[in-house]
């Protein structure tokens, strides 16, 4: 249980002030590894996954997209091409480290006349009201220390009629799912993370950090508690993963 004071990281409670440097010692260490993460975490199903939360996204030509926890650009690359030279997209992150790694990586593809960079606290946003047509979250929301600070923030910067997606490792919806992920993540995932990525603590985290993460009902609800209509789910993978979208009238 958690109290004012104090929130999980991963299966632990630590004080609150000391969760975001602890998750930035996690992204800090994966952060040249992360695409490699994210095929282990996912079984390389990961890229399906982003596909789905980028075509339930409705993002058009010349619309503003700001894409937080952006890690390596993955989604930004997406909504790059949907937005095309009159729109724009932020790639956003609170880590350092991997805002580097995804900017050199899309410059290396070539991607960067409407794309800017920026290191934001999802909690805290430096934007302004009204700003974004779509308001974007991949696989980071579970590493927020205060997850109900960061909807009402993404809801402010949102534009009238513009939607908020939420992409992120959720709950398996049948017992044999959840049994054989939980094996994987708890048993092997982090054994491999050791062998590949020389790290078997973050690993370990990081599928915790899945395990401690609001249920997809709860998650909604809190997208509705926000602000947010219309708030919907959508599971992939038995669930392993879901797209939450919700929308600012």
């Amino acid at each position: 249980m958690t109290n004012d004071n104090t929130t999980h990281f991963g299966f632990k409670q630590v004080p609150k002030q000391e969760k975001v440097a602890l998750v930035r010692g996690v992204f800090d260490s994966v952060a040249s590894q992360y695409d490699v993460m994210n095929d282990l975490m996912s079984m390389g199903i990961h890229r399906i996954w982003k596909r789905v939360a980028v075509q339930l996204a409705n993002v058009r030509e010349g619309d503003s997209v700001l894409d937080l926890a952006g890690g390596t650009g993955d989604l930004t690359k997406l909504y790059e091409k949907r937005v095309g030279k009159s729109g724009q997209v932020i790639l956003a992150d609170i880590n350092a480290a991997m805002l580097r790694t995804g900017r050199d990586r899309l410059i290396d593809h070539g991607l960067s006349g409407n794309i800017r960079y920026a290191q934001v606290n999802a909690e805290c946003l430096p934007f302004a009201d009204n700003t974004f047509d779509c308001v974007t979250i991949g696989f980071g929301l579970r590493n927020v220390t205060d997850k109900d600070a960061a909807l009402r923030s993404m809801y402010r910067v949102l534009k009238p009629g513009g939607r908020v997606i939420v992409l992120e490792f959720s709950h398996p919806i049948d017992p044999i799912t959840e049994k054989v992920y939980d094996f994987y993540s708890f048993k092997l995932l982090p054994k491999i993370g050791a062998v590949v990525a020389k790290d078997e603590d973050s690993y370990r985290y990081l599928a915790e950090s899945i395990r401690m993460h609001p249920k997809q009902d709860e998650l909604k609800q809190m997208m509705e508690n926000a602000g947010l209509e219309r708030c919907e789910y959508f599971n992939m993978t038995q669930g392993i993963v879901a797209v939450h979208r919700g929308y600012k009238f």
